[in-house]
């Protein structure tokens, strides 16, 4: 088990608006403040609003509500990445002037006999239109200590070219989580486990912009009654903020301990003194509880 960083610490809830906040995603925001508070650290909102298409129109500030009405309030104003292309793009730049990116016109379908990966030359069947910019992997391997999931180890292959900017123009999240993690002094990420496997990536990228590697907590991932993803299922429903106790109350069983007290901010102390994080070491899935 990893410890809680020393001070300062400061970790993150960042959702993407493209709809009402989720049991998941309460899962994860009470997880993040959780470890925040037990290390009397700051605890920040970034909202992740990089795919106009999905994003719902007034979603970030209902979730932003959703949240304080949880007892969980940003301790500095939130971010929003839509206002920050002009940060992204001097980091791109900076990538490209160094080699470690370049511009792609391939498709998926270009890619798909190749297994997803990238070949030496881009095979882009329409050259025609508009690059998107990847950084350029070598093999490597990542290791890391997570503090639920223990020591992870992950091969890096030529070829796993992640998009850093896509061909519409919008900034792909493996640039901007990486970008604003450390424009925001992050010292902890936690998150869902589903998100593990992006960690290598990303710890890649601080490595080859010289930026510091915060530490890492991955949550159990909520499955519904199919054993699919809840935010990917029909029963990931709107948690009720007008009623936020029993949504509050389940997810903090799901950490562990029995919640104990009958206002939301006797909840939350009680999770804050007793959360013990060894109870879910190694849990990678968990059953979504009824609510």
């Amino acid at each position: 088990m990893n410890p809680i960083p020393p001070e300062p610490y400061r970790g993150r809830f960042a959702p993407s608006p493209t709809g009402a906040l989720h049991f998941g995603s309460l899962l994860a925001a009470l997880g993040s403040w959780i470890r925040a508070r037990q290390a009397d650290g700051g605890w920040l909102v970034r909202i992740e609003d990089l795919d106009p298409p999905r994003t719902v129109a007034g979603a970030s500030l209902a979730q932003i509500d959703t949240l304080r009405r949880f007892g969980m309030e940003s301790d500095h104003k939130p971010l929003w990445q839509s206002e920050r292309g002009d940060h992204y793009q001097t980091v791109l730049d900076s990538l490209i002037a160094g080699g470690h990116a370049y511009p792609c016109a391939c498709s998926r379908n270009d890619l798909a006999p190749f297994d997803g990966r990238h070949p030496p030359h881009c095979v882009a069947s329409q050259p025609e239109r508009p690059p998107a910019w990847r950084l350029r992997m070598t093999e490597t391997t990542v290791r890391f200590m997570d503090a639920l999931q223990g020591p992870q180890s992950f091969a890096l292959q030529t070829g796993d070219d992640v998009v850093l900017k896509r061909t519409d123009g919008h900034f792909a999240y493996q640039l901007a989580v990486v970008v604003d993690d450390a424009a925001q002094g992050i010292t902890e990420v936690v998150r869902g486990a589903d998100l593990l496997a992006e960690t290598p990536r990303q710890i890649h990228l601080q490595q080859i912009l010289d930026y510091p590697t915060p530490a890492y907590l991955h949550l159990p991932l909520l499955l519904d009654a199919e054993g699919r993803k809840l935010s990917k299922s029909e029963a990931a429903m709107p948690v009720d903020a007008a009623d936020p106790l029993p949504a509050l109350r389940a997810a903090i069983r799901l950490l562990g301990i029995e919640p104990d007290g009958g206002s939301v901010d006797d909840l939350l102390r009680h999770a804050v003194r007793d959360t013990d994080w060894r109870r879910l070491a190694g849990i990678r899935a968990i059953p979504a509880p009824p609510i």
